[in-house]
């Protein structure tokens, strides 16, 4: 669930994607796949291997806009909740469904 600044672009359901996450459950990538569909991009989920431990399913998640980073769509606040709301690092990572601005964007007293 951490965002990751490296960009990784390969290939999803046969169509080339940048990589938001990998190896993910059901849960964070319904999460994901809600917020980047309300923000026009195209997603693209693929089955990966269960875990052998627990027998869970994981996901890999992308879009097919290969110039799309989330550390910086993040960062910039151009991601948008479906209230439209930016999305912050607290609640890109679930952490928040508040959409609090950062202290970085706070004026000065």
């Amino acid at each position: 669930m951490v965002l990751k600044a490296k960009h990784i672009v390969e290939e999803l359901g046969g169509k080339r994607c940048t990589i938001v996450e990998k190896g993910i459950d059901k849960k964070r990538v319904d999460f994901l796949k809600d917020l980047l569909r309300s923000n026009q991009f195209e997603v693209i989920v693929e089955e990966v291997a269960k875990t052998e431990e627990s027998n869970l399913q994981l996901y890999n998640i992308g879009v097919t806009d290969l110039v799309f980073n989330p550390v910086i769509a993040v960062y910039e606040l151009s991601l948008k909740t479906s209230g439209g709301e930016p999305v912050t690092a607290a609640y890109w990572n679930q952490e928040s469904t508040a959409s609090v601005k950062e202290y970085w964007l706070k004026e000065k007293q």
